[in-house]
C-alpha cells in the first residue's frame, strides 16, 4: 500500500507556472537591472556652480524642515514652489516664457540636491518646456476669458471673487504642471508594470453589488486608490491623474514644440471648462468608494511590494527557483518580510527618536515663551510641576505609543505568501470576487444619536483629564495647552508609525480595551487631525520663507552663479 506521506510529497513537488503578467514583472526588473545608461560626455549637460549649489541646497534643507512632508514628495513641492513663484510672482512683471522658466527650474532644481549636478542633458530643457508650454497657454486663456473688466463695470464685489476663482484655478492649474514634470523627471518602467498589474488584478476581483450605482466610476476609483496606496501619490498627483483622464486631448498635445491651429483649439477647450473640471476632479477624490477600496487595494499593493522585492534581489536565480524549487521561492518570500519589518522598526524608532526631541524641544520653547507669560499675564500662580509635566509628557507619550507598536508576525507573513501566489500563480487566482460593501445608511435620528454618544465619550475623555491635571494643581493656562499639545501628539503618533501599520494585514482582535479606546481616545486623535491641519495652513514660517526670503535669495543666488562664470572665464583666459 502506497504512503500518503510519498503521496503528498509527490504533490507537493509539481513545478507551479507563473501567470503572464508575473512572467513580464521578471522580464522588465531583469532589464532595468541590466540596462546600462549611454552617457555621452559630447552631449552638452546643465551644469552649476558647485559652490553656489551649497548653498542654495542648505536654503532647501531649512525651507523642508519647516514643513513636514513624506521625501518622495520634497521635490514635487519644491517644483510647484518654483512654478509659482516664475509664473505667478514674477510672471506679473515679465512675459513668462516656457523655455526660459523650463532652464530656471531645472538649473533651481540642481542647486536644491534635487537632480545630479552635470548629468541631465541640455536637451531636457526643450522636453520640461514643451510641458510647460501647454500649461501656460492655458493659463493665458483662463485669465483672458475671467477678465476683470465686465465684473468691474457691474459690481465690486462680483470682481473680487472673480478673482479669487480665477487666483484658485491657476495655483491648482500650476500644482498639476508640476505633478507632470515630475513624473518626466522620475519614470519608472518597474512601476508602472506593477501599478497596470495591480489594475487587472483588482478590477477582475472587485465587484459592486447591484445596490451601488457607481459601475462607471469603479476603474478610476481603483486606479486613484492604487496611487494613493502604492504609489504614495498625494492629492495634488491624484489631481494630475484625473486631469488627465477628463482631458483625452491633453495626451495629443504632448510632444509638440509648437502648438498648431487645431491645438490652439483644445487648449482653448480645456480652460473653458478647467472649472468644470476641478469641480468633477474634486468628486473623485472625495468618492464614497474611496475608503472601501484604499482597504481592500492596500493589501495587494503590499503583495506586488514584497513580490517585486523579492524578484529585484536576483531575478534570474529566482526565476529559476520558482520553477524548479517553489519552497525556495518562499522562503526569499520570508526573508524579504522579515527585513522589511526589521526596517520598518529601526525608521520606526529613527523617526520616533526625531519626533520626540522635536516635539520636547518645541514644547520647551512654548511652555517659555508662551505658557509662562501667559500664566503671568492672567494672574495665575505658577506651577512648576505643571511646567515640567506640560514639557515632558507629549514626548514621554509618543515614546510609549511607540513601544507598545507591534511589530507583524508570522501569521502576517503567512498571508502575504499566500496573496503573492494568488497573484503569482495559474490556477490560484481567487475563486470568488471581492464584494464591495453597501454604503451605510443611517436616518437623521440614528446619525443625531451615535454622534451625540460620541461627543459625550469625548467629552467625558476631557473632563477626567482635566480632573486629573486640576488634582495635580494645573492653572486653566497650563490646561488648555496639555489638552492641545494631548491632542496633537496623539494624532502625530499616527502619522510615526503609519510605515509599521502598512506592512500590517491581518486584522487587530476586537476587545473591550479596543472598544475603549476607539470609544474615548479616538475622539482626541480625531481633534489632532484637524488642529495638524488647521495650523499647517497657517504655517508662518512657511509664508515667510516663500514670500519674503526665497525671491530676493534666489537673486543673490544667480548673481553669485554669474559671478563664477565670470571669474572662470577670466582664469581661463589667462590659460
Amino acid at each position: 500500500m502506497v504512503s500518503p506521506n510519498l503521496k503528498r510529497k509527490i504533490v507537493e513537488s509539481r513545478p507551479v507556472e507563473l501567470n503572464e503578467s508575473t512572467k513580464k514583472l521578471f522580464q522588465i526588473i531583469y532589464s532595468e537591472q541590466n540596462r546600462k545608461e549611454k552617457i555621452d560626455d559630447d552631449i552638452p549637460k546643465i551644469q552649476v556652480s558647485s559652490l553656489v549649489s551649497r548653498v542654495a541646497f542648505f536654503y532647501e534643507k531649512i525651507r523642508n524642515a519647516v514643513e513636514y512632508e513624506e521625501d518622495h514628495l520634497i521635490r514635487k513641492n519644491a517644483i510647484s514652489r518654483i512654478l509659482r513663484r516664475q509664473i505667478v510672482i514674477e510672471g506679473v512683471v515679465k512675459e513668462s516664457k516656457a523655455k526660459t522658466i523650463s532652464k530656471h527650474l531645472l538649473v533651481e532644481l540642481i542647486r536644491g540636491g534635487y537632480l545630479p549636478n552635470n548629468t541631465l542633458p541640455e536637451t531636457k530643457i526643450k522636453d520640461i518646456a514643451i510641458i510647460l508650454e501647454k500649461y501656460i497657454r492655458v493659463k493665458d486663456e483662463l485669465s483672458a476669458k475671467m477678465s476683470l473688466t465686465s465684473a468691474l463695470k457691474t459690481d465690486i464685489n462680483q470682481a473680487k471673487e472673480l478673482l479669487k476663482k480665477k487666483n484658485r484655478l491657476i495655483r491648482w492649474l500650476l500644482e498639476v504642471a508640476a505633478c507632470e514634470i515630475e513624473e518626466n523627471l522620475a519614470p519608472s518602467l518597474v512601476k508602472q508594470v506593477i501599478v497596470n498589474n495591480l489594475f487587472d488584478t483588482l478590477l477582475k476581483n472587485i465587484k459592486l453589488p447591484a445596490e451601488l450605482p457607481y459601475e462607471e466610476d469603479l476603474e478610476i476609483q481603483i486606479y486613484l486608490s492604487i496611487g494613493r496606496t502604492y504609489l504614495k501619490m498625494d492629492r495634488d498627483m491624484l489631481s494630475f491623474v484625473l486631469f488627465k483622464y477628463y482631458n483625452n486631448e491633453w495626451a495629443e498635445l504632448s510632444d509638440k514644440e509648437v502648438l498648431e491651429a487645431a491645438d490652439e483649439q483644445k487648449i482653448s477647450n480645456i480652460a473653458e471648462r478647467l472649472e468644470k473640471v476641478k469641480g468633477l476632479v474634486e468628486k473623485q477624490l472625495n468618492h464614497p468608494l474611496k475608503k472601501q477600496l484604499d482597504r481592500i487595494v492596500r493589501v495587494y499593493a503590499l503583495y506586488y511590494s514584497i513580490l517585486s522585492e523579492t524578484i529585484e534581489s536576483d531575478p534570474v536565480k529566482v526565476y529559476n527557483e520558482v520553477q524548479t524549487d517553489e519552497k525556495k521561492f518562499i522562503a526569499n518570500i520570508r526573508k524579504v518580510c522579515s527585513e522589511k519589518y526589521k526596517k520598518a522598526k529601526k525608521r520606526l524608532w529613527k523617526r520616533a527618536g526625531r519626533s520626540i526631541v522635536y516635539i520636547f524641544l518645541t514644547k520647551s520653547i512654548f511652555v517659555f515663551l508662551i505658557e509662562l507669560p501667559a500664566v503671568k499675564l492672567f494672574g495665575e500662580a505658577v506651577n512648576w510641576v505643571s511646567l515640567a509635566i506640560n514639557i515632558s509628557f507629549p514626548a514621554i507619550l509618543l515614546f510609549f505609543i511607540v513601544l507598545f507598536m507591534r511589530i507583524p508576525g508570522e501569521d502576517n507573513t503567512d498571508k502575504i505568501v499566500n496573496g503573492i501566489k494568488e497573484i503569482s500563480f495559474l490556477g490560484q487566482e481567487k475563486k470568488q470576487p471581492i464584494v464591495l460593501r453597501e454604503l451605510t445608511k443611517r436616518n437623521l435620528i440614528a446619525s443625531i444619536f451615535f454622534s451625540l454618544i460620541y461627543a459625550a465619550s469625548f467629552c467625558f475623555s476631557i473632563y477626567i483629564i482635566v480632573k486629573v491635571l486640576d488634582f495635580l494643581n494645573f492653572n486653566w493656562v497650563s490646561v488648555i495647552i496639555f489638552l492641545f499639545f494631548l491632542a496633537f501628539v496623539s494624532f502625530f503618533s499616527i502619522v510615526v508609525t503609519k510605515g509599521v501599520k502598512e506592512l500590517t494585514i491581518i486584522r487587530r482582535k476586537e476587545s473591550l480595551l479596543t472598544f475603549l479606546v476607539d470609544l474615548f481616545y479616538m475622539p482626541i486623535i480625531i481633534s489632532g487631525k484637524w488642529l495638524s491641519n488647521s495650523f499647517s495652513k497657517i504655517n508662518i514660517f512657511i509664508f515667510i520663507f516663500d514670500f519674503i526670503l526665497e525671491a530676493p535669495f534666489k537673486i543673490l543666488i544667480e548673481v553669485g552663479e554669474d559671478w563664477t562664470k565670470y571669474v572662470r572665464e577670466r582664469r581661463e583666459s589667462m590659460e
